[in-house]
């Protein structure tokens, strides 16, 4: 009989307690919850690169990782004596229940609902549970749930997910994109004043609006802006070192080139010549 998930699970929980225990490992035996968060950040990455990647073998490894940073993180918190791994797939197992009633206790006519009405419940009703708790909210408004810590174009697309599922939006795509260019026309207008000798922070925060409003153009089209933005670069990146290794076999390096030679090599790249 194959072996279950939750078997392999129960494996994987079993050796962490073993690297744990005393006799166990040095170096696991001394982690903390603070010194595995950039472990956490860097498993959260590797699984973004290995979805991009489409390699199924490679996206089931990243994920097999991940889970053990949150094996890692709950057998710390059992040791302390907060909660164990159970608790936490307790959490999010009744969380999604309650938050799918349209699925699971669905009313006459429930099931039809749209995927942006589900998003707009789903923050009603973890409204409702903050008040049925009758303790402090954790998310106290509309925005603070968002993650400081997130990076910065994705928090801005999460931000704005935030406001728009309460209707906070614009109507179409097309009115981002009208906004998007009001916010080049004020960069235009600080960067020609930056000249002048006035405030380089205004600059800064013209840059940021246009930052902003492109993440909620991506948002609007339903373009995830951190996926977008990391193939556009890995796209840049290949094709610069393309560039390169061609001018490199005709021995010209980079820093030798003019504009014109690396511009017009980057034609022939981009075109597949």
């Amino acid at each position: 009989m194959a072996e279950t998930a939750g078997a392999k699970l129960e494996r994987l929980l079993d050796i962490m307690r073993t690297l744990r225990a005393p006799g166990g490992c040095p170096w696991d035996r001394e982690q903390t919850l603070a010194s595995l968060r950039p472990f956490v950040l860097e498993e959260t990455y590797e699984v973004l690169e290995a979805i991009d990647g489409g390699d199924p073998a490679q996206l089931a490894e990243e994920l097999g990782d991940f889970v053990f940073e949150a094996v890692f993180l709950a057998q710390i918190s059992q040791e302390a004596g907060h909660f164990d791994f159970g608790d936490a797939i307790d959490a999010v197992a009744d969380k999604l229940v309650r938050r799918h009633p349209h699925v699971f206790a669905p009313a006459a006519g429930d099931r039809a609902v749209t995927a942006s009405e589900v998003v707009q419940r789903w923050e009603v009703l973890k409204e409702r549970e903050r008040a049925a708790n009758g303790r402090p909210a954790r998310r106290t408004t509309t925005l603070s749930g968002v993650p400081k810590t997130l990076p910065a174009l994705l928090r801005a697309y999460e931000v704005s997910a935030r406001a728009a599922a309460v209707g906070f939006d614009w109507v179409a795509p097309g009115d981002v994109i009208d906004k998007i260019d009001e916010e080049i026309a004020e960069l235009r207008q600080e960067v020609a004043a930056q000249a002048s000798g006035t405030d380089p922070t205004r600059v800064e925060e013209e840059m940021g609006d246009l930052l902003f409003a492109i993440a909620n153009l991506s948002r609007k089209l339903g373009v995830e802006p951190e996926s977008a933005l990391r193939r556009a670069t890995d796209k840049f990146s290949a094709r610069f070192e393309t560039m390169e290794g061609r001018l490199g076999a005709r021995g010209r390096r980079l820093t030798e080139a003019s504009l014109g030679e690396m511009e017009e090599e980057w034609g022939r790249v981009k075109s597949g010549q």
